[in-house]
């Protein structure tokens, strides 16, 4: 039942009684929508069989319409391959193997790693003969001294606001954010994950877009598999994204990259640690690039825990001992996990003992 209170407005009254029937109760036009959106199975089965299939944008690594995330570590080729992948995309030719099923469509990336120049210098012969872009290749670079205006509480406000904005302007439904320490500093924290990837899905779901998003990882042990756990922010990021992949290095071969499926909701895994994809960065012209080289296991290319104790590594880790560090600290700065660091210092120990 419900009556009008001193104000005009229609006030609701449930019913207390256990067998009350709720279906008489009807929301007024002024209600703010439902949270919620509760249809039969069925129903929702017919709704998605008419939507489109969602087609492949980088192979199995990525599809329309997901939120992707691809992490590695610092000096990898994360923005080298997100550029060859916007521009496989832009114009529909594939980076063999991994096929773009998508029609060929405007790409808009957020730049928030290099320079104009240094982008000239990758996409460029000598600065000379720049590689030719299509005109709906669109590149965001972020203007440092725009000052936070009025309205906005935070840089962080401003900045997807921002986002909103050169998405609406290009019209591009294909988007790539390099990268996402950029826009939160902290991923590391949960609560700090939690509301830029719930802000980045907004943005997905409200104008229908593809979005890879570029990460990067702490350091980490080389010897050990790379898994979620390795993303800055891992559980919060990997709950909020429909997929993701990692760029690894070889210590095999110092010049040889691998890519392997992390997450994945359109499809099985196809490239995990037993099918990884090896790729070396070559520049045959004026478009540097990732050049697919073959298919590997994992295991083949991590750090051997046998591998020989550099001079370096010891007297990197004697001096963070001394800085005071516990093993898991030293282990953490080095990028290795802490027995490593307690065989360093007690190689360094039989070092000092033997000139002596």
């Amino acid at each position: 039942m419900n009556h009008e209170n001193n104000t005009g407005k229609v006030q609701y009254i449930y019913p207390g009684t256990a067998d009350a029937n709720f279906d008489h109760i009807i929301p007024k036009q002024d209600e703010p929508e439902s949270l919620f959106i509760t249809r039969p199975a069925s129903t929702w089965l017919s709704i998605a069989g008419k939507k489109p299939v969602p087609k492949t944008l980088f192979g199995k690594f990525w599809y329309e319409g997901e939120i992707c995330i691809l992490f590695a570590d610092s000096n990898l080729g994360k923005s080298i391959l997100a550029v060859q992948i916007g521009v496989c995309i832009n114009t529909g030719e594939a980076m063999q193997p991994f096929g773009v099923e998508a029609q060929p469509q405007p790409v808009l990336y957020f730049d928030f790693e290099l320079s104009d120049k240094q982008f000239e210098a990758r996409y460029s012969d000598n600065y000379e003969r720049h590689f030719a872009f299509n005109p709906d290749f669109y590149r965001t670079e972020v203007n440092a001294e725009t000052p936070v205006p009025e309205g906005f509480k935070d840089l962080d406000e401003f900045l997807v606001a921002g986002l909103e904005r050169e998405i609406i302007k290009t019209k591009a439904k294909v988007v790539i954010v390099d990268n996402l320490t950029y826009l939160r500093s902290d991923t590391e924290q949960a609560r700090d994950a939690l509301p830029l990837m719930k802000q980045l899905k907004n943005l997905k779901n409200k104008y229908g877009l593809s979005m890879l998003v570029l990460a990067h990882t702490p350091k980490r042990d080389l010897s050990q598999q790379i898994t979620l756990n390795d993303l800055q922010g891992s559980k919060m990021l990997m709950n909020f994204c429909d997929s993701a992949f990692t760029i690894g290095q070889s210590s095999a071969e110092k010049d040889l990259r691998y890519l392997k499926q992390i997450k994945q909701r359109n499809t099985s895994q196809v490239y995990g640690y037993s099918n990884i994809c090896l790729c070396r960065i070559n520049k045959p012209f004026n478009f540097l690039q990732y050049q697919f080289a073959g298919y590997g296991n994992e295991l083949d290319h991590l750090k051997k825990h046998g591998d020989r104790m550099s001079d370096e590594e010891i007297n990197a880790a004697v001096q963070l001992r001394t800085e005071g560090l516990s093993l898991r600290e030293i282990g953490k700065k080095m990028g290795i996990n802490y027995q490593k660091a307690d065989r360093l210092l007690k190689a360094a120990e039989k070092r000092a003992g033997s000139s002596s």
